[in-house]
């Protein structure tokens, strides 16, 4: 109700802006409300024993090499000695705090959590390279007894797999696996806690495992102005995953299209298509980001995947992705597609009629805006879908 509210407050303003003939008032009130949805404060720590492969997992969840200059450090002994922070390079409001490791000399188990200031973190993720042990099992105690949701990570089970393969004759990995997550259960419960949940997972290959079900586990508890916070923070680990991307911002395409007829139904000529534009190029910038297809992300990706970077530009169609998208770039691709291109002129075109003129311009400043988001949202998942098997071809070949 409130996030309903909210849009209408925005939406009345941006007309009281127009109306005033203040086009740059009402960009900046688009550009507020999309950066209000960008900013919903995400805090997830990430804790565990020294060693156990904590900041590796900070850096791959945020999409990141471990040798990239925003990664967290990482190495053979404890790397980390303070609480962290380490925010999403798109979602600067989602923070991965790496903590120190529970039990070490500065963070003793029993003022751990105090130590930490664990009240500012919506969950934990508490991760292990081997059995869990006694300082974690008091950790998920104490966050159980402040009513806060953790997790088991079991982590590096790629080097398990490796050193299995090599030592058994007749390997099979869904045994080993299984062998894994039992004994991890079963430590737990031997230290008396109750229905463990331990998921399988390796920073150097986030789509293998159980990573994925640990995603929707985490995605699913969340408060529900959250779970999209995290949803798009989350690098691109399948396709289904890009679906749901997808179906997170096709939600929102009827809301910007009631905008742009409210937009629409302001009596200045010429306005209705400037703040149009401005709005699709507000829009499509989030979506680009959210399928991590800006430069930079891509960048990123190819350090991590080893696909260089020019081979994954060269799957990719839209001209909006990996560059700097502007409003003539966007406007050029739309007017390319004869459809829309007619509805932006017959909007002008009914702006000047009496009476009716102006309604009729709100609903076809509603359907161009309804059409373009879905074309150029379908344009850009592809290319997403297309990204992703161009490196997943790459990890699995």
């Amino acid at each position: 109700m409130g996030n309903q509210s909210g849009r209408q407050q925005i939406d009345r303003k941006i007309k009281e802006a127009l109306e005033k003939n203040d086009q740059d008032l009402a960009r900046a009130k688009i550009q507020k409300y999309l950066d209000k949805e960008q900013n919903v404060p995400l805090n997830i720590a990430v804790t565990g024993e020294s060693g156990s492969g904590k900041s590796s997992f900070v850096n791959a969840i945020r999409g990141i090499d471990n040798k990239d200059e925003k990664a967290a450090p990482t190495g053979c002994v404890e790397t980390t000695m303070e609480v962290k922070p380490y925010p999403h390079p798109n979602y600067p409001n989602v923070t991965f705090w790496d903590l120190p490791g529970i039990g070490t000399n500065n963070y003793p188990a029993a003022e751990y959590l105090k130590k930490v200031e664990f009240k500012k973190f919506d969950f934990f993720i508490i991760i292990s390279a081997d059995r869990f042990k006694e300082n974690d099992l008091k950790l998920a105690k104490e966050i159980q007894k402040m009513e806060k949701k953790f997790y088991f990570v079991r982590s590096k089970i790629d080097d398990n797999i490796r050193n299995e393969k090599r030592s058994q004759k007749e390997f099979n990995e869904e045994r080993t696996l299984t062998q894994i997550r039992e004994n991890c259960i079963q430590g737990l419960q031997d230290l008396r806690l109750q229905s463990p949940q331990v998921f399988l997972v390796s920073s150097f290959d986030l789509t293998l495992y159980d990573f994925p079900l640990l995603v929707e586990t985490l995605k699913e508890e969340l408060p529900e102005l959250k779970k999209e916070a995290f949803l798009l923070a989350m690098p691109n680990i399948s396709l289904d995953m890009i679906k749901k991307k997808k179906k997170a911002f096709q939600a929102k395409v009827k809301y910007f299209a009631t905008l742009s007829a409210a937009v629409g139904a302001v009596p200045v000529p010429g306005v209705s298509v400037a703040v149009d534009i401005a709005l699709l190029v507000g829009v499509v910038t989030t979506y680009v980001l959210g399928f991590g297809l800006d430069i930079p992300s891509l960048k990123r990706m190819a350090n991590y995947s080893g696909v260089p970077y020019e081979e994954l530009k060269e799957v990719i169609m839209s001209p909006l992705i990996a560059t700097e998208l502007t409003s003539q770039l966007l406007l050029r691709l739309l007017v390319q597609f004869g459809s829309l291109a007619a509805l932006l002129a017959a909007e002008e075109g009914f702006r000047f009629i009496p009476i009716l003129g102006i309604p009729a311009a709100a609903c076809l400043s509603f359907a161009f805006t309804y059409s373009s988001l879905n074309m150029i949202l379908d344009m850009i998942a592809d290319d997403a879908e297309k990204v992703f098997t161009r490196v997943h071809l790459n990890t699995t070949g």
